[in-house]
């Protein structure tokens, strides 16, 4: 399987941590975050923490793992725990044995979609797992936890751009299970005094995405000869983030010495329709000959927008891409090239269900 790149630091970090825990370290975000850190870090052991749930697929570090079975054991520096974060006896066990400096904290359920059928999953796993982890993190005197959030905490933004300053005003289920989570480990910060960041990532896009996202399932939707559900008609506006810049962002957070607790990362603005006309277009295919309208979800957001002015007044512009329009050929290229990864994907039952509510857009 073809990894897109093992991308460089721009600059040498100013805190280098030596046991770093990456909850989530599975899902699509989380496992470009352990490949760029554990490349970036070559000091730094990393434990990834993954209940592998459905969007959770230890093949999304395979080449890691590949890589570390080659070195004497003394000399390996990732390992993967399979578990849960609202297990506190697992992750105390964890925290005592590995004495870590750093937390990232990945692990979330994540889709929009699943949130209205299933909220429980949501509330448990966003809130009530951060909370545990907080508070093992405080116990065990954690040298920095970063808690990665999304700029959905904010609502849609009808004009202007969201600073971290707004007030939070989720629409959906899943976007109040991330505020939740996001003013818990506020009250940390204040109650406990735990050295704690908040990132706000805008959506982002990239190699291992689980196919049920827009990018993805365009991509392999088209490459199947099947049409793509467009919710909306596609005027929803999204910032759309390239995964390794986001990766780059998090890190100079986390290893810099950062002035605030609240972080937002920008992308690029577009509307669905653009992005998924950009990806039929390099296809080779009409975009109106391969899509179907659905009833858009309830509490659906029109455009997220925000600004991320403090994170380049204090780090700098981060992003080492090209621009969206250039880049997204690239990715659909790495779904071309590693159809083995996605088809697997679409062939299970997790995925099929979904995949058939949400292509009819059934929300009841």
């Amino acid at each position: 399987m073809s990894v897109s790149q093992k991308p460089k630091a721009e600059a040498a970090a100013k805190n280098e941590f030596v046991s770093v825990l990456i909850t989530g370290g599975c899902g699509f975000i989380g496992s470009n975050f352990v490949r760029y850190f554990y490349h970036n870090h070559p000091r730094a052991k990393i434990v990834n923490l993954d209940l592998l749930t459905y969007a959770g697929n230890i093949a999304n570090l395979r080449d890691l793992q590949d890589l570390e079975s080659l070195l004497p054991e003394a000399r390996r520096r990732y390992s993967f725990v399979q578990g849960d974060i609202c297990d506190p006896q697992l992750l105390e066990e964890l925290f005592a044995k590995n004495h870590f400096d750093l937390v990232v904290h990945f692990a979330a359920e994540s889709h929009v979609d699943r949130s209205i059928f299933n909220m429980g999953d949501f509330v448990r796993t966003n809130i009530e797992g951060t909370r545990i982890l907080a508070e093992t993190a405080r116990r065990h005197a954690i040298k920095r936890f970063v808690n990665i959030s999304t700029d959905e905490v904010y609502g849609s933004i009808k004009d202007g751009y969201a600073s971290e300053e707004w007030t939070l005003r989720p629409s959906n289920p899943y976007s109040a299970s991330k505020a939740g989570a996001d003013l818990l480990v506020q009250a940390y910060i204040r109650t406990h005094d735990l050295p704690a960041i908040i990132i706000r990532g805008s959506n982002n896009y990239g190699p291992f995405q689980y196919p049920e996202k827009l990018i993805p399932l365009a991509i392999t939707n088209l490459l199947e000869g099947k049409k793509i559900p467009v919710h909306g008609y596609g005027i929803h506006v999204r910032s759309w983030l390239h995964v390794l810049d986001f990766c780059r962002a998090i890190d100079a957070i986390a290893s810099g010495n950062p002035q605030h607790r609240i972080y937002n990362v920008a992308g690029e603005e577009k509307t669905n329709h653009d992005v998924l006309e950009l990806i039929a277009r390099y296809l080779g295919k009409s975009l109106a000959d391969h899509r179907f309208h659905v009833n858009d979800r309830p509490g659906a957001d029109h455009r997220y927008a925000v600004d991320a002015i403090r994170l380049e007044k204090e780090f700098g512009k981060l992003s080492m891409h090209q621009p969206f329009e250039q880049q997204i050929g690239k990715i659909v290229q790495w779904y071309i090239d590693n159809a083995d990864w996605w088809r697997e994907i679409r062939l299970k039952e997790g995925f099929t269900r979904a995949y058939e509510r949400q292509s009819k857009g059934q929300w009841s």
